[in-house]
Order: C-alpha cells, then structure tokens, then sequence
C-alpha cells in the first residue's frame, strides 16, 4: 500500500514523519519554508490521519521505500519526531541508501528502556482505552506530551490528530487478523549518516535519556538540547524548529538554539 501524503516545493528531497500523538498534518508550520528550496514529504504513517491499517504484516520502513519509490526519489533527507525518528532509523537501518542524513526530534528508541513515569502514562492510558474512555486517553497524551509553550490553537490541532490516531488504531485492533508490524533492530553505531539528535529540556526523562545514549552512539552525531522544549517542540515554537531544520540541512550554517 502507498501511504497517503503530501509533496510540497521543488529541490533535494526532505522526509517529514510525525510523533504518535500526531499525524502529518503536524509539520504544516514547517512546510512553507522547507519548500522554497526541498521537494518536502509528508506522509501519515500506518494507523494515522487517512493511512488505515489493513491486517497484514508490514514494516514502517518497507512503506516509506514504497513511497519514495513511487515518487521517484533515490533518498531524502529524514526528520522524525518522536515516534517518527524511531521510524527514521528503521528506514536508515533497514534501506541505508535511501537516507541522506538524520533530524531527530525527541526521538523514540527500543534500546532504552521505559522508565517508572513512561511506565505509569502507559498503564494509564491503557487503562482509560480498555474502559471505552478515548477522550480520556486523547486528552492524557495531549497534556502528557505537548510542551508548555505551546497555545491554545496548537492543543487543539494536537486533540484532533490524537483522536483520528485512536479511531483509525482501535478499527484495526477488531480485525482478524490484524495488523502485524515487523519490528526493525536498530544499531545506532551503524548509522553512518551525518546526524542531529534534539532533545527538550522540559520532556520526560525517558526521552531525553534516548537523546544521549543516540547522540553517545551515533558515530559524530550533533546534539542540541533546547532549554524550552517539551516533547513536540515543532509545534511548540515552531519558527525556531523551521530555523533548526533549515540548519540543519544546509550544513553551511550553524545549528540555531534559540
């Protein structure tokens, strides 16, 4: 299956994956500029925005070679928040050709294991889903993940992407068979890619620990760790994250922090 996405601008290729509280529609601030100068892709990985989950076996990563594939492109420029930096190392690991090089937003990472407070949110969240209390749930992620700076407008974009998460993820669960992802080892000393690791000094622990050891192992990886940030912090400043990126994939310039 071919992901559903968006194609924006004209240039070197730039692959934009989301968090899991989220869905493509979260890299709108960012995309007017990256265009100007990067074709920009966007798609809603499976379970996300309008990518259903079909019941079959699948690997994330084997998706978006699909989807370059169709778009004729040999490799992009990956930036993953969250979830969708875990995703962007499955796709360096797995189809290493395809990636020029690695933005990490607070990324997510099996080799660290989740600590007592990740441990709680997801008892919790499991908790409110099995008594049938999505809004619930939306809402635990919503406070849980999305940093103090950002406003009114933004949660609520974030509450909308989080619920059409549940709604799309819960179908799934009823289906036999369901879904059946392939998990993806990642070695983060094999990533021979030039790479940017972004933590948030506002995030939970368990998320900038995965920073440290990823910016620790991923040979001459940069590390920046923004004072304000939360979890999502292209949503919560989201011209600072634009200059970040822009940065970042122009190597002529330093990476800005503010």
């Amino acid at each position: 299956m071919i992901l559903a996405h968006d194609v924006d601008g004209d240039g070197p290729a730039v692959l934009l994956l989301h968090s899991g509280v989220c869905d493509r529609r979260m890299w709108e601030p960012q995309v007017p500029a990256l265009a100007r100068a990067h074709r920009v892709v966007r798609p809603d990985l499976r379970g996300f925005g309008e990518s259903p989950m079909p019941g079959e076996a699948y690997a994330d990563a084997d998706d978006l070679a699909a989807l370059l594939d169709s778009l004729g492109m040999a490799e992009a420029a990956v930036v993953g928040s969250s979830y969708g930096g875990r995703v962007a190392m499955e796709l360096a690991t797995r189809d290493p050709a395809r990636v020029s090089s690695l933005v990490l937003l607070c990324p997510a990472f099996r080799g660290v294991d989740p600590d007592e407070e990740l441990q709680a949110f997801g008892a919790e969240e499991d908790r409110l889903l099995e008594a049938g209390d999505v809004e619930g749930a939306v809402q635990l992620n919503v406070r849980t993940f999305l940093g103090p700076d950002a406003d009114e407008a933004t949660a609520h974009r974030v509450t909308q992407m989080q619920r059409r998460a549940f709604e799309v993820q819960l179908s799934a669960d009823a289906l036999e068979p369901g879904p059946q992802p392939e998990r993806v080892e990642v070695d983060p000393s094999r990533l021979a890619v030039p790479t940017l690791v972004v933590s948030g000094t506002l995030d939970l622990g368990h998320f900038r620990e995965v920073a440290a050891v990823l910016a620790a192992q991923v040979p001459d990886a940069e590390h920046v760790e923004l004072p304000w940030a939360g979890h999502l912090p292209s949503l919560e400043r989201p011209d600072a994250v634009t200059d970040l990126l822009l940065d970042a994939l122009d190597r002529r310039h330093p990476v800005r922090t503010h």
